[in-house]
C-alpha cells in the first residue's frame, strides 16, 4: 500500500482530454460508493441527484493567472520561459525558468516587445528543485501587465494551445482569488446555473482557498510513498466558511468537497476533533491511505494521473483497491481523463 507502483494503472493516450467540453456540465459523471464500491455512469449534472438538503458543498475559489511568460535575455536573442509560482514580495516571486544554465542570479529578462518591452525581470536568486526567485519591473498594475503577457500554463499533458478567448475554460465560474498556476479542475464542470439549483434544493455551499502549485503535476519519484514531500501551498479558511462547515456538521449534514484542493484545505485547516479553524497557512499535507479524515464525507473529482499524490488521496478516501478497479472500468467506458476530462463523485 506505501509503494508507488500500486498506485498505477495502464491508460490509453487517446484517453487524455486535449479541450475542454462547450457545455461544462455535460461531461460525464462516475459514481463511486465507497462502501461497496459499486460504480453508475451518469452525467455532471445529474449531481443534483445525489446532493441534500443540509449538505455543504466546499469549493476552491483560486484563480488561475496566466503565468507563463515568454521572452529573451537582456541584450540578446536567447529565449526564455518563466513560470510564476509563487508570490513572495510585491513584486518577487518564486518562478520555474528555461533554460536553467542561463538563469543566473544578476541575469536580466524583458518581455513584450524587445526594443520596448511592457515587462522587465532579474533574476535575485537559486533556490531549491530548480527554481529562482525573480523581482519584476514595469509601469502600472502588474496583473494587467500579467494578462497582456502571459500564457495559461496547461499542464504537460495537454498539447493543445489554448486559444486566448478560450481562458475562461481552465477557471471554474467561481474563481475569485488570483494565485494559482492550475486550475482546481474538478471545478470546471460547474455551472453558474447548476450551482444555483443546487442552492435552491437546500444544499449549502461554502468556498475555501488554495492556490494550486505546480507540485501538483510532479511526479512521486520515491518507491516508497512515505519518502514524498510534498510543496507548499498557501491556503485560507475565511470565519464564514468555517462558521458554515461547523454548523452543517453539527446538524448532520455531509461535507463535501469540490476537488482533492478543497479536501487538503478543510484537512490542513481543522482540528483532531472535526472543528474547521479560519485562517491561513502554508499546508504540505500529503493524504494516502490510512489517513483519518476529520471533515470530509464525499468528494467529487477528476479522474487523475497513475501514481500522482492525488490517486493516493482518492484511495484514502475510498479504498485503493475499490479505485483502480473504478478506474479500470472507466478505462473500459473510454471516459476522458485528467484537466479536462470527466467527473467522479466518490460518497
Amino acid at each position: 500500500m506505501y509503494e508507488k507502483k500500486d498506485y498505477y494503472y495502464e491508460l490509453p493516450e487517446e484517453l487524455i482530454a486535449q479541450d475542454p467540453l462547450r457545455d461544462r456540465a455535460s461531461s460525464r459523471l462516475m459514481v463511486l460508493d465507497k462502501e461497496t464500491g459499486g460504480v453508475t455512469h451518469r452525467t455532471f449534472r445529474d449531481i443534483i441527484e445525489y446532493l441534500e438538503p443540509g449538505d455543504c458543498l466546499v469549493m476552491n475559489d483560486t484563480k488561475v493567472i496566466p503565468a507563463r511568460l515568454l521572452g529573451q535575455r537582456e541584450g540578446s536573442t536567447g529565449a526564455i520561459e518563466v513560470l510564476l509560482l509563487k508570490r513572495t514580495d510585491k513584486d518577487v516571486w518564486e518562478c520555474l525558468v528555461k533554460p536553467g544554465k542561463k538563469m543566473r542570479p544578476g541575469m536580466r529578462a524583458v518581455f513584450g516587445d524587445p526594443g520596448s518591452p511592457e515587462l522587465k525581470a532579474e533574476v535575485l536568486e537559486e533556490l531549491d528543485d530548480g527554481k529562482r526567485s525573480v523581482r519584476f519591473e514595469y509601469e502600472g498594475i502588474f496583473e494587467e501587465v500579467l494578462d497582456r503577457l502571459g500564457e495559461m500554463p496547461l499542464p504537460p499533458y495537454i498539447t493543445h494551445k489554448l486559444a486566448k478567448e478560450d481562458r475562461d475554460r481552465y477557471q471554474t465560474v467561481y474563481a475569485k482569488n488570483s494565485g494559482s498556476a492550475a486550475a482546481p479542475t474538478a471545478g470546471l464542470h460547474f455551472t453558474n446555473e447548476l450551482i444555483a439549483a443546487i442552492e435552491a434544493k437546500g444544499v449549502k455551499t461554502a468556498k475555501v482557498t488554495l492556490h494550486v502549485g505546480l507540485g501538483t503535476f510532479r511526479p512521486v519519484k520515491a518507491d516508497n510513498i512515505l519518502d514524498h514531500h510534498m510543496h507548499s501551498e498557501h491556503c485560507e479558511v475565511s470565519k464564514e466558511t468555517a462558521e458554515l462547515v461547523n454548523s452543517c456538521r453539527n446538524a448532520g449534514g455531509r461535507i463535501i468537497c469540490v476537488g482533492t484542493t478543497s479536501v487538503r484545505t478543510l484537512e490542513s485547516m481543522s482540528s483532531d476533533d472535526g472543528v474547521l479553524n479560519a485562517g491561513t497557512k502554508e499546508t504540505e499535507i500529503f493524504i494516502y491511505p490510512g489517513y483519518k479524515f476529520k471533515i470530509t464525507d464525499a468528494l467529487i473529482t477528476n479522474f487523475h494521473l497513475p501514481e500522482s499524490t492525488l490517486i493516493m488521496l482518492v484511495s484514502a478516501l475510498a479504498g485503493r483497491e475499490k479505485v483502480l478497479k473504478a478506474y479500470e472500468e472507466a478505462v473500459k467506458e473510454r471516459y476522458r481523463f485528467f484537466s479536462f476530462g470527466d467527473a467522479m463523485y466518490i460518497h
